[in-house]
């Protein structure tokens, strides 16, 4: 039908939600989707973008980028959080439950599986062949997103500032990575609400350009009515998700103690959910200092490990803290049987991790619907990116002393602590791979998965040649 002014406008229809998208179509879609899910944010999102706006025209160009600006500036993984605010929008509260549980159970069940072949066979030549090759390519993935993040990121001289702040913060003064994020958000929401054009970035991952128009959407440009705010729903919806996120972890402590694994992986991964804005590369460095340095729960060879367990399977990246729980509570089991322990650990985790997107989206989106083009939150944005980058240099750092070299020394001073590499330890293998895996990604533009399916070959190869001298 038209409006007044005669442009044509969609009439909702109650059979399916109001777009003529039926639910059992959408769980269809949310499954393919979730299949395909590798590569990481970027990837992730990439194919959202395709199946949802130039496929299936679900929704158009400037609500997705809208719902992934918001989604941008929560913590907890990007991707997931866009599918779950993108399967709200179109069927209520069901859709985005379908949405997140789809788009992070297949890397779920991937990992738990590679993690009891890692544990139970980790000591076999083509096992340790396969970590050995994944964990040197590892490192030219976390570089390959510097370089694909920064340039998006760092479109002026004040982003390139905040980016060398947010380096040296974290790598030289030990700066908590939410300390960091934290400021960074506000410079840049200040910035964004004085009108600084230098905070004014746009969208993320790379999503961008004219596209579909919102009004030719299923859609539509109008919003639905159970996305409207509704503070009386968004309260009750908040306090379920909140006690089905924290009753666990509650119950743990009562029953466990303070001082179970269980407990520390509770307590830890719940807050790490309050605390990873900007993605999975950016948290890991946060991450893996807490895991290795403090709890103990694995080796730095054994977080990059992990690592390669996310990058080659399905699902959102920040997925690797399922292998650290299970790697934790292996070691720490109690009165279980490690690997009992080490699987219960590993559903701990996840649940922690991922349980809060719900939250986060299910409060807010309501309410963000009707904020399109808020100069200040894209300030946010653009600044907490920047920031962002930094951090993933300074994982990158992390890696490649770990990866390149078998002994680090740490030096203080001037109130800076750094991790230097002791060169006499260097692994020639390992940094050949590296070069190579570098070489295969810049140089001759080779997909993510085949270098590392690569590099994992080319390891179980080196492994079985130097077991055989």
């Amino acid at each position: 039908m038209s409006d007044i002014t005669g442009k044509t406008v969609s009439v909702p229809t109650e059979a399916h939600g109001g777009h003529g998208i039926s639910f059992g179509e959408a769980v269809r879609v949310w499954a393919r989707i979730a299949a395909l899910s590798f590569g990481g944010p970027a990837g992730q999102i990439a194919v959202m973008h395709r199946i949802l706006v130039d496929e299936k025209r679900w929704i158009g160009e400037g609500r997705f980028l809208h719902a992934l600006n918001y989604c941008m500036l929560l913590p907890g993984p990007e991707a997931q959080q866009l599918a779950i605010y993108i399967g709200w929008l179109l069927h209520k509260t069901k859709g985005g439950l379908v949405a997140g549980i789809l788009f992070v159970l297949p890397g779920f069940l991937s990992i738990l599986a590679l993690s009891y072949i890692y544990v139970i066979f980790g000591n076999v030549g083509v096992v340790e062949g396969l970590f050995f090759g994944l964990k040197a390519a590892v490192l030219a993935v976390v570089l390959q997103a510097v370089v694909r993040i920064g340039k998006r990121a760092l479109k002026n001289r004040l982003m390139v500032l905040i980016a060398v702040v947010a380096f040296l913060a974290i790598f030289a003064f030990r700066v908590p990575f939410p300390l960091i994020i934290l400021t960074a958000g506000v410079v840049g929401y200040v910035g964004g609400r004085a009108g600084s054009s230098r905070f004014q970035i746009g969208g993320g991952h790379g999503a961008s350009g004219p596209g579909l128009a919102d009004e030719d959407s299923l859609v539509g440009e109008l919003t639905p009515a159970h996305a409207r705010p509704n503070l009386n729903w968004s309260l009750k919806i908040s306090a379920v998700f909140l006690v089905l996120w924290l009753a666990p972890v509650a119950a743990i402590l009562l029953i466990m103690g303070p001082d179970s694994v269980f407990s520390h992986i509770g307590i830890f991964f719940s807050k790490m959910a309050m605390v990873t804005f900007g993605g999975a590369y950016a948290v890991l460095s946060y991450v893996a200092q807490e895991a290795v340095q403090n709890y103990g729960w694995l080796q730095p060879g054994e977080m990059l490990d992990g690592l390669g367990m996310a990058e080659t399977t399905p699902g959102p990246l920040i997925q690797v803290v399922q292998f650290v729980g299970f790697m934790g509570a292996l070691r720490d089991p109690g009165t279980l049987s490690p690997l009992m322990a080490a699987t219960l650990a590993s559903i701990l985790t996840t649940w922690v991790t991922f349980m809060p997107c719900f939250l986060w989206i299910f409060l807010g989106a309501p309410f963000i619907e009707g904020l399109r083009n808020n100069r200040a939150l894209t300030g946010a944005m653009s600044a907490i990116t920047a920031a962002v980058v930094g951090v993933i240099v300074n994982l990158a750092v992390w890696f490649s002393l770990h990866v390149v070299f078998a002994d680090v020394d740490r030096w203080h001073g001037y109130g800076m602590t750094l991790d230097v590499p002791i060169l006499a330890s260097i692994n020639v293998a390992s940094a050949s791979l590296a070069i190579l895996a570098l070489i295969a990604i810049f140089r001759f533009k080779v997909g993510m998965i085949p270098t590392l399916l690569a590099a994992s070959v080319a390891g179980i190869l080196y492994r079985l040649a130097a077991g055989s001298v």
